[in-house]
C-alpha cells in the first residue's frame, strides 16, 4: 500500500459543524435549491487587490439560473455588485491594464458582448451579433477582442415542392439532414454552419471575421506578444468528424489570415497559452491510442512549433487547466487526485518536480459531488480559485505565498442554520481482486451511532469522472430524508491514474459492479445500514451501472435508473457523439461484433430483474436518448417487474438546467424508495 493510501485508509470527517446536528435547526428540503449560489468565471486584477467573478443564483419566479458580476477585495473581503438584474453574464475577460472588463450578457435579451468601465462602473453593449459569442480574449495592446461565434451557412434543400396555391397552408417543409453531427445535447438539432474566430474593436462596432471555412475554429485563443498572431486549437482534418479527438494547434496571422498548423500528432492538442516572454507556447494534450482514457499532459514548444517536450513528466493524472507565472519561471496546473482538485506549481526544468499548493478546489457541481473547479493566476502572483467543502458550493478563495484565504460566504444565509449531513471518507477493498476503492458516506443530520439506517447507493456517471468531498444538493437531500448515502469512485473513475481508469477499457460495465457491491457490504459489516433497506440510483454512466446492478442482484428494495444507456447497439446509433463511442469504447462497429455490445448491455439481463425499477430521463436528452429509457421500461413491463417512467419535459442530459428539474428528480427518487421501503423515522420536512 502506498503512503497516500495509508493516509486515506483512516476515515476522515469533513467540515460540517457537529453542533448543528443537535440543534433545532431545520433540515434541507428540495425547495431550498432556489436558495443556492455559487461562484465562477474568476479573474484577478493586475494589482492583485480584486477578484472579479460571476455570482450565480436561482430565479424562483422564472425557474432559471442567473448570474451577475461581483467583485471582492482580496484584503478586506469587501463584496460588491458590478451588474444587476435577472439575466446571465459569462465569459469574463479583464483588459491587460485592468481598467475594463469585457463579458457576454443576456441583458438585452440575446447574448452580446458588453464592456464595463471600472473607473465609472458604466457598462454598454458593444456588439450586435446574430449568435452567441464566447471565449473573449484581449489583444496585448487592449484595443481589440478576439472571440468565437457560430456562423450559420444555410444550404438549399435538394427538394422543393411545387404547386402550392397562393394562400394555402401546407405542412412545415421536410428537414433534410446529411451531417455526421446533426444534433447535440443541450443544443438540439443543429443548423448548417461552423464556429469561426472574429476580431472586434474594444470600442465596439462591426467585428472582422478571421476564419471562414468548413471547420470549427472556435475555442480558447492566445495572442503573440506583438499582437500579430492568434494561436488556437481546431480539428481541421478532412473528414474531421470521424476523428473526434484529433484537434491541432494552429497560428493565425491576424493581417493576412494565413493559418499554419503547429502540431501534427495523432491525439488532441489544445488550450495554447503563450509564455510571458513570447518565446514559447504551453498547451495540453496526449497521444491517442483509442482507449477509454489517457492522461492529459502539459507540453511546451517554441513559438514556431518546434522543440516539443513534455513538461509534466511523471504525473499520472490528467491536467485540467494551467496558467503561466508572470515571470515565466513556472506554470500553475490543476488536476484531480483521489476525488479532490489540486492546484500545484509545476517546474519547467524538472518535470517530476511539482509543489502542491492546495487541494480545496471545486464546488461548481452543486447537484452531485463531482470534481469541477477553476482558478485564475493574477500578474501579482495572487491566485483566485473556487473553494470547495462538503457543506458549501463554490466560494471565492485566494492563495498567496502559501496561505489560503476564503473571501466569500455566498451560502451562509441558507446553509449556516440548516442541519446538514456529515461527510466521511471510506476506503475499502473490492471483492473482485482486492483493489482499493475510495468513497464517502453521508450521514443523516440526526444520525445516532449504533442505529442502522436505510442506505442509498448513489453511482456517478462518466464513467471516467470522479466524485469527491464536495457539496451535493442531491446527496444532502437524500440524507435529510433519513438515508445513509454511499457514493464511491469504482474502477474506471478518474483521479487515480491511467491504469485505474483503463481497467474498464472495452470492458464496461464489469468489475466496477463488484467495487460498488463491496462498498455496500462494508457499510453493512460496520453496522451503519440495515441490510433489508437498500436502494440504488445513478445517472448516465451511473444509470448504466444501476440497471446492470438490478440485472445481477435482487438485494435492493428499489432502484431508480436515471438517463441510462440500456442497449449499446442502439445507443451508438442514436447518441449525439456516436463517432466517439464506437471507436473508443468498443473495438468494432455494432454490426461487426453485436455479441460484445450486448454482453455489456443491461438489456441483456432484464430477464433477471426482480427489483422495482423506475426510469427517469429528460425528454430532450440527446446524449443518452430517452429511447434507451423507453426500451428498458417496456422490457420491464413485459417481464412483469414493477416499473414507472418519469420524463422531464424540456430537460437535456444534465436534467437540472432549471432548478425545478433537480427538485423533480430528487422528489421522484425519494418517493419511489419510500414506496418500497419501511417508513423512515426521520420524516422529511421535520
Amino acid at each position: 500500500m502506498s503512503a497516500m493510501l495509508i493516509l486515506l485508509a483512516t476515515p476522515c470527517a469533513y467540515a460540517v459543524d457537529d453542533k448543528l446536528q443537535d440543534t433545532p435547526y431545520p433540515i434541507l428540503q428540495s425547495q431550498d435549491i432556489f436558495g443556492l449560489e455559487y461562484a465562477s468565471d474568476l479573474t484577478v486584477s493586475p494589482d492583485g487587490k480584486t477578484v472579479y467573478f460571476v455570482r450565480h443564483f436561482m430565479d424562483i419566479n422564472a425557474d432559471k439560473k442567473r448570474g451577475n458580476i461581483w467583485k471582492v477585495d482580496t484584503r478586506t473581503s469587501d463584496l460588491r455588485p458590478l451588474t444587476n438584474g435577472l439575466h446571465n453574464a459569462f465569459s469574463l475577460a479583464l483588459s491587460p491594464s485592468g481598467d475594463r472588463l469585457a463579458y457576454v450578457s443576456t441583458e438585452s435579451g440575446k447574448p452580446q458582448i458588453y464592456m464595463l468601465w471600472l473607473d465609472t462602473l458604466k457598462s454598454a453593449a458593444i456588439s450586435h451579433l446574430p449568435s452567441t459569442p464566447s471565449n473573449l480574449s484581449w489583444s496585448p495592446d487592449g484595443k481589440s477582442l478576439a472571440f468565437s461565434m457560430f456562423i450559420e451557412k444555410p444550404v438549399a434543400p435538394p427538394v422543393s415542392l411545387k404547386g402550392k396555391p397562393k394562400g394555402a397552408e401546407w405542412a412545415e417543409p421536410a428537414k433534410f439532414i446529411d451531417d455526421v453531427y446533426y444534433r447535440s445535447d443541450s443544443g438540439g438539432y443543429s443548423n448548417k454552419g461552423s464556429s469561426e474566430l472574429f476580431l472586434l474593436s474594444a470600442q465596439g462596432g462591426t467585428p472582422r471575421q478571421l476564419t471562414n471555412d468548413d471547420y470549427d475554429n472556435g475555442g480558447e485563443v492566445s495572442w503573440s506578444n506583438d499582437g500579430k498572431f492568434i494561436y488556437f486549437s481546431a480539428n481541421r482534418h478532412a473528414p474531421e468528424v470521424m476523428k473526434p479527438l484529433d484537434p491541432n494547434i494552429h497560428s493565425l496571422n491576424v493581417e493576412s489570415l494565413e493559418i499554419i498548423t503547429l502540431t501534427d500528432r495523432v491525439g488532441p492538442d489544445y488550450a495554447p497559452k503563450v509564455s510571458p516572454d513570447g518565446k514559447y507556447i504551453a498547451y495540453l494534450g496526449y497521444d491517442d491510442f483509442k482507449t477509454n482514457y489517457e492522461n492529459t499532459q502539459l507540453y511546451l514548444m517554441s513559438i514556431e512549433g518546434q522543440d516539443v517536450r513534455l513538461v509534466s513528466n511523471g504525473l499520472d493524472r490528467s491536467i485540467s487547466d494551467f496558467a503561466w507565472s508572470q515571470d515565466g519561471q513556472f506554470i500553475l496546473i490543476s488536476y484531480d487526485d483521489h476525488g479532490k482538485t489540486v492546484l500545484a506549481r509545476q517546474s519547467l526544468i524538472d518535470g517530476d518536480k511539482r509543489t502542491i499548493l492546495t487541494d480545496s478546489l471545486g464546488g461548481k457541481s452543486y447537484g452531485r459531488p463531482y470534481t469541477n473547479a477553476e482558478f485564475s493566476l493574477g500578474k501579482s502572483g495572487i491566485t483566485a480559485f473556487t473553494y470547495s467543502t462538503p457543506s458549501r458550493p463554490a466560494d471565492v478563495a485566494v492563495i498567496h505565498q502559501g496561505k489560503v484565504r476564503v473571501l466569500t460566504e455566498l451560502n451562509e444565509d441558507l446553509l449556516a442554520n440548516k442541519r446538514l449531513a456529515k461527510i466521511e471518507e471510506i476506503v475499502y477493498k473490492s471483492r473482485a481482486d482486492g483493489k482499493e476503492i475510495q468513497g464517502w458516506i453521508a450521514y443523516p443530520p440526526n444520525y445516532e451511532k449504533g442505529k442502522k439506517y436505510p442506505l442509498i447507493l448513489e453511482i456517478h456517471g462518466g464513467p471516467v469522472t470522479a466524485y469527491g468531498p464536495h457539496f451535493s444538493m442531491e446527496v444532502q437531500l437524500f440524507a435529510a430524508a433519513g438515508y445513509v448515502v454511499l457514493y464511491t469512485n469504482p474502477r474506471g473513475s478518474s483521479s487515480y491514474g491511467k491504469a485505474f481508469a483503463q481497467t474498464i477499457n472495452k470492458n464496461y460495465p464489469s468489475q466496477d459492479y463488484d467495487d460498488l457491491m463491496s462498498g455496500v457490504d462494508t457499510l453493512i459489516e460496520k453496522g451503519i445500514v440495515d441490510a433489508n433497506q437498500l436502494y440504488v440510483t445513478g445517472g448516465s454512466g451511473g444509470g448504466v451501472l444501476t440497471a446492470w446492478t438490478v440485472g445481477h442482484t435482487d438485494r435492493f428494495n428499489a432502484a431508480v435508473v436515471a438517463k441510462p444507456v440500456i442497449n449499446w447497439y442502439s445507443f451508438v446509433l442514436t447518441a449525439d457523439f456516436y463517432p466517439y463511442v464506437y471507436q473508443y469504447w468498443f473495438t468494432k462497429k455494432p454490426w461487426e461484433d453485436s455479441e460484445q455490445y450486448m454482453k455489456h448491455s443491461p438489456i441483456s439481463y432484464v430477464g433477471n430483474v426482480k427489483t422495482p425499477t423506475m426510469l427517469l430521463t429528460g425528454e430532450n436528452d440527446y446524449r443518452t436518448p430517452i429511447s434507451e429509457t423507453e426500451q428498458y421500461y417496456q422490457a420491464l413491463k413485459i417481464q412483469g417487474v414493477d416499473t414507472a417512467m418519469v420524463r422531464i419535459p424540456g430537460a437535456s442530459h444534465g436534467i437540472y438546467k432549471r432548478p425545478s428539474h433537480l427538485m423533480a428528480k430528487v422528489e421522484y427518487i425519494l418517493w419511489w424508495f419510500e414506496k418500497y421501503g419501511k417508513k423512515s423515522e426521520n420524516k422529511r420536512g421535520k
